[in-house]
């Protein structure tokens, strides 16, 4: 008896067939995912610097703006990079 997942997978598999990817696709793939973990790292530094003094100031509104606003650049980078994979994967096919 088959498992939801694989029965979900099964389907999937029919309309949109697993795309084979060379070698080097897979090391760019990997580069961009690489690329993409150091931007939101770098990213997370400043403003975590920016947070902390924030937090020492006991400005409650700069602390609530300063964290959207890390949650919304990590979306941002997140989002650009899948776009980036997703491009090189197209590529494949």
């Amino acid at each position: 008896m088959k498992t939801a997942y694989e029965l979900a997978m099964e389907r999937l598999g029919k309309t949109a067939p697993p795309v084979k990817l060379t070698a080097a696709q897979k090391r760019e793939i990997a580069e961009l995912e690489a690329q993409c973990t150091a931007k939101i790292a770098e990213r997370e530094l400043l403003l975590k610097g920016e947070i902390a003094r924030a937090i020492d100031k006991g400005d409650a509104e700069a602390l609530e703006q300063l964290e959207k606003q890390l949650v919304s650049d990590r979306k941002t980078l997140r989002a650009e990079c899948e776009a980036k994979k997703e491009q090189v994967r197209k590529a494949a096919g």
